[in-house]
């Protein structure tokens, strides 16, 4: 089983996210922030799904410093602002998705995110 980092500080939008991957057959760990992030890859997921507006670090500092300690690690950014796509920090990632409740984009970037990793 597969394990995602979700990183998420709304936590109604992160109940959804954590219940729908779940459902879809993942294991799922929970950050509220950037240094809660960094304190669970201690877990080694083999995904992290990143909020942008996070409080404290945002999701770009997040990614820089998850990268900088494993550069193979697929991160999709998850952001209700389609205007950071355009930020080129943004471009590290293997996909940005703008947040909805249809989580159809969402599941399929993790899923061509993970192929091949075994």
């Amino acid at each position: 089983m597969k394990t995602i980092l979700l990183v998420e500080d709304d936590r109604q939008c992160g109940l959804l996210y954590e219940e729908e991957l779940s459902e879809s057959g993942y294991r799922v760990l929970r950050a509220m922030d950037g240094p809660q992030a960094l304190q669970l890859m201690q877990q080694k997921p083999d995904l992290v799904v990143l909020d942008i507006n996070l409080p404290g670090m945002n999701g770009l500092e997040v990614m820089g410093k998850l990268l900088a300690e494993d550069p193979r690690l697929p991160v999709i950014l998850n952001s209700a602002y389609g205007a950071y796509q355009d930020d080129f920090l943004s471009w590290a990632a293997n996909a940005y998705v703008i947040k909805s409740s249809d989580l159809s984009e969402l599941k399929s970037q993790i899923s061509e995110a993970l192929t091949g990793i075994s």
